[in-house]
Formats: C-alpha cells, structure tokens, sequence
C-alpha cells in the first residue's frame, strides 16, 4: 500500500501513515493535539487547517479532510490545545486539616529469628506476626512477587528486612521487601483528573512534603470539550481505549516530569490517590461511562477497587496501588468528595455552599450534621465552547473588559499580555456584565435599540453581534465578536448554576440568607469577578466577604488522602453521607431555571444590590 507523507507547519514535523486517516489523526501521530470540542463530528468548526499540495492552499477542516497522498498542512497557533491557566492548589489559604500524618505507605523494618527443627513455621507466618505487631495488630497480606522472592531474600540478608507495606481496607498488603534498613525514601502521587486539566503532587511520604507540582491540559480533549460527547466516543470502535490511553499518556508525561525536576526514579512510587468526576474515573479505570448519559443516569460503580499501577500502564512501581476517590452519583464525583474533605466543610457548625463551576456546576449544601448535592449541566460555555470566539483560559484569552458608557469603546486584558485570540469564561461574564451595565444589552441578552450608531454595534445574517476587537488588533487577523446568541448561551449556564443553588436550599427549606459560607472552587471560579458574577445573576447577591476562593480542592483532596488514612476513610464516609439530588425528577430545577434566564434574574428581589443599580445606564434604563 502506498504511503502518504505529511508534514505540519510550522513544527515542520513530517509524519508517515497509511491512505485514509484524518488530518487530525495523523497530527495526533506527529504528536499535534487540535482542538476538537465536538469531537471530531465536524459541527463546532473549530480545527480549520490550511492544506496545500499541488502549488494550492485551502482551509479545511481537520477532522473531516482525508488524507489520500502527500501534503502539507499549517497549523494556526488558535487551534492547538495548548498550555491553560491551570490551578495547581487551593489559592485564598490553607486550611487547617484535623487529619493525622499517617500515610497511605509506610516502611517497616523487622527482624527475624531463623527457623529451625523445632520453630518450623513457615516462612511467611513468622514474618507477617512480626509486620503486624508493627501496624498495631492489623492484619497483613503479601503480594505474590513478594511471595515469590521472599525464601531467597530473607535468607541472604540475614532475617533483617525492610517491608514496604500499603493500608487496604482494613488491612495491610506487603507489595515489596528489601534487604536489611532500608533508608531510601518512599514517594506518592496524588492526582486531579479533570474534564479539561489534570494536576499532579510529587509527595514525600516519610515527611508529607510536596515535592513538586505539575499540570496540562487532559489530552481526551481531542476527542471533545464536554463529558458528554466523550461518552459517546467510547461507543465508537476503539474509543474507549483512546479515551483512556489519552488520560493515562497525560499522567505520565506529567508523572516523568515531576519525577525528573525532583531526581526520583519511578520505582519508588508506591502508593497514588486519585479524584475526578466520575466519568473521567471511569475513563481512567477502563470502564465504559455508556449509562451515566442515559436515563436514569446510573454509573457502573461509585465506590472503586484499589488497583496496580502495572493494570493502568502508569510510571510507577508495579505493585503500586492506586485508590481512586468514591463519587456520590453519576454528576457528582470523588472530585467533589475531596472538596468537601479539604474545606473540611464535613465537620463544621457553619452552613456552606460549595460551588464548582465547568462544564458542569457542581454543588453542595450543608454542614457536619448534613450534606446534600446536585449538578447542573451549564454546558461549556464557561469554557469558552459554544461560543463564536470563545477559546479556553490560555494566552491570549479576552478575561477583563471595560466598556465607556459614552462612546462604547472597548478596552480589554488577554491573558499574558498577548493580541487577542478569543475569549474565555471569566471574559464572557465580564463582557455581559459590562454589556448590561452601560445599556447595550437588555435583562433577556438581547442588544437594545440605542437612538444613536455604535460603530461596534452592527448586524449579520445570523443576528446582531458587538465587536470586543478589531481584526487589526488581533491574533487571528480578523475581529473578535460576541453575538446575541453566545449571551443567551452564556445566561443559560449563569441560569442552570443558579437552578441549582436554588433547588438544594428549597429542598432543605431554607433561603440565601442562611448561607454562612460560600466556597468557589476550581480553576474557572478562581478567576471570577463576584461583583460580576453576582450581577449577571450567576451567584446568590450576598456579601462578598461570605464568599472565599478555594482553588483547586480536588488535587488537594487527594493529597490528604494520601497522607492520611484517616483523611482517606473520612472522604469515604463522605461519599456516603452526601445525599444527591437528582435535578431532572420531581423538583422545580426547570421552573428555578426559567426563572433566572434574565439579568441578573426575573425576580429582582433576588438582587437587592444589583436591582439597586440598574435603572440609568448609558443613556437607555432596563
């Protein structure tokens, strides 16, 4: 069969492949990710391509443009997945943890006496009553590679060996034996994986050090922004396994760099914590997550297997054991669990709201005596999907914008200073905001009629649309727009988010002015403006001093349970004592959801604050 060459610019990295493979398949062997939120469908638009062969040159979509000889193929830098604001910590402070240093691995040295003709227990016997009267009477199980070397080792170092020993449930698993005291250090990793990041911690397990931090983006985008059509590519033929090697290559490339900046060998790490959605634990386990997106929503499992790090091909030792953290139902996973956990909302008097806000809005009412969750699915407009010029939070990104209330002038921030690309989530919110606050826009998201011409005011086949900047200013050479039909996308995320807070504190009969704490976790909500937020009608008009940013709770989740296996079996107790609310069944989530697809919202006495100063704005009132 003939082979074709291709070769993307300007990487000027040529790649060799069989007739029949997509542009983007190919540029995913020359080790290109493209930005593919539909997944590859050919809906959303977003992998235009400049082909050339033959002396032409066209735009083409990636993932639908076969290749069937040589050609050469440019790249724009706006269409590659490329390095993303990622949080790798909880940001606002550090919480006071009441879990004790008592790691999930831990080292143990013993002695013991040689067998003779009259003590001629076994091998095995001997050492495990002397390796559980180390842990306090647990009971302790070898692995069968331990088993298999054990006679020869104990042997040739005398009796005195050093035991690395992992806590299962409820007992203790022998997965390595080294001879004599053995004084080299012992590592973890704890891991976030998230729909669009993942964020690891390279931990030192004899002092809890975190050694190193690193995060990328989750190469499964590739295959599509959302969970949902992720989902459904694992229906297709190999798309689960791609969808799980995506996740588990990004792991190791992030794993083989925390490794090397920290001069530690893969060998001597012994034990992983991971949190993430429960899709993406699925993913990360091999499961299929087919039924999460199909009534009545059930996942294949909530509460998951300690497994080998050799099972999921990860840059470990290979009896590592990976713990994956529970998830509460099919929208509400062990990310959120550990959120709950390092907040330490499980055992505090006050009443807290706990918001995650992505693709999904993950929320969680409650306090020690109870707990009670939902999620909403905002879709990914707050990723910066679904939108005309939307793009995700990377250089580049429109995130602030001012707006003069005379002339309508634009001026805006890009993430990293640079020409503009796009515009992200927290740009969005900020845009509208401003859009409504000097009159451009009414409270349904629609452009007012204005007595005089705005020159960034103008009309298209498709609707209206406000020009944030023009195409000389630009990255891409051309303008940066927002459309009325990306505010009404962005105003049913904000409405679906408020949908659910309003949902969970009816269920409990109780009303914002209950709320004593307000967590904004994630990497999206860490760069939202609240006064913004609150005046979109995104979150509840309270003080701004109720409300805290969290950061990054799931990585930091993960990293408790991994030092503490009081800290792991809290999380579990967690995920069992989060009661989850079904928004799709008998509640009021469509009437609460209608309701607030205005701005802020139709019922203004929601707004107190924000209705306070709607009345004048740039000459046109509400």
């Amino acid at each position: 069969m003939e082979i074709c060459s291709v070769t993307f610019l300007p990487d000027n990295v040529t790649v060799k492949t069989e007739p029949g493979i997509t542009i983007a398949g190919a540029a995913r062997l020359a080790g290109i990710e493209l930005k593919m939120p539909c997944g590859g469908e050919g809906s959303c638009g977003k992998c235009v391509v400049r082909l050339t062969k033959k002396g032409t040159t066209e735009e083409l979509l990636a993932c639908q443009t076969i290749v069937y000889e040589d050609i050469f193929v440019e790249v724009p830098q706006n269409v590659r997945l490329g390095e993303h604001q990622i949080l790798l910590a909880e940001t606002e402070q550090n919480f006071q943890t009441k879990y004790d240093f008592e790691p999930l691995c831990q080292k143990v040295a013993v002695r013991l006496s040689p067998p003779s003709l009259y003590e001629n227990a076994s091998d095995w016997t001997r050492l495990s009553c002397e390796l559980s009267k180390a842990v306090g009477g647990k009971e302790v199980v070898p692995s069968l590679p331990v088993l298999q070397k054990m006679a020869h080792l104990l042997r040739k170092s005398d009796w005195h060996v050093s035991a690395l020993l992992v806590a299962q449930n409820g007992f203790y698993e022998l997965i390595d034996l080294q001879p004599g005291m053995a004084t080299e250090t012992i590592y973890g990793l704890a891991i976030d994986i998230g729909t669009t990041t993942i964020v690891i911690y390279l931990v030192d397990l004899v002092s809890g050090k975190v050694l190193g931090k690193a995060g990328t983006y989750n190469k499964q985008a590739a295959y599509g922004d959302d969970i949902i059509t992720r989902i459904i590519h694992c229906q297709s033929p190999k798309g689960l396994k791609q969808l799980h090697d995506a996740v588990i290559d990004s792991i190791t490339e992030l794993t083989e760099q925390l490794l090397a900046t920290s001069q530690v060998v893969g060998s001597k790490v012994y034990v992983i914590t991971v949190a993430g959605n429960t899709t993406m634990i699925h993913l990360f386990l091999g499961m299929d997550p087919k039924f999460i997106r199909l009534d009545p929503y059930i996942p294949t499992a909530a509460q998951f297997p300690i497994v080998k790090g050799k099972e999921l091909g990860l840059e470990t030792t290979p009896e590592a054991c990976v713990y994956c953290l529970p998830a509460v139902g099919s929208y509400v996973g062990g990310d959120i669990v550990a959120g709950v956990l390092s907040t330490g909302m499980n055992w505090a008097d006050n009443l807290t709201l706990f918001i995650d806000i992505g693709t999904n809005g993950e929320i969680v009412l409650g306090n020690k005596e109870w707990l009670i969750s939902c999620a909403c699915s905002a879709g990914p407009a707050f990723e910066g999907s679904g939108i005309t010029c939307g793009m995700r939070a990377m250089q580049g990104a429109i995130e602030r914008v001012e707006i003069n209330p005379v002339n309508f002038e634009v001026r805006y921030q890009t993430i990293e200073g640079t020409p503009p690309a796009g515009i992200c989530g927290s740009g969005l919110i900020d845009c509208i905001a401003k859009l409504h606050r000097v009159g451009l826009i009414d409270r349904a998201g629609r452009f007012c009629e204005l007595d005089k011409p705005v020159e960034r005011l103008r009309k298209t086949d498709e609707g209206k649309e406000f020009v944030l900047a023009w195409d000389w200013e630009t990255a891409l050479g051309k303008d940066i727009t927002l459309t009325e039909g990306d505010i009404q996308n962005l105003i049913r995320a904000k409405g679906a988010i408020f949908a659910g807070i309003q949902c969970l504190l009816k269920t409990v009969q109780l009303d914002f002015s209950s709320l004593e704490r307000i967590y904004i976790a994630g990497g999206f909500g860490n760069y939202l403006n609240i006064a913004d937020a609150i005046e979109i009608g995104l979150l509840p008009d309270l003080p701004h001093h109720l409300y805290r940013f969290v950061g990054n709770t799931s990585v930091r989740g993960a990293y408790l349970s991994l030092i503490s296996q009081t800290a792991l079996n809290a999380a579990t107790e967690i995920g069992k004592k989060l009661t989850y609310l079904e928004l799709s069944a008998g509640n009021n989530f469509m009437e609460e959801f209608i309701s607030a697809l205005f701005l802020p919202h139709t019922n203004l006495e929601l707004f107190p604050n924000v209705k306070s100063t709607t009345v004048v704005r740039g000459g046109n009132s509400d």
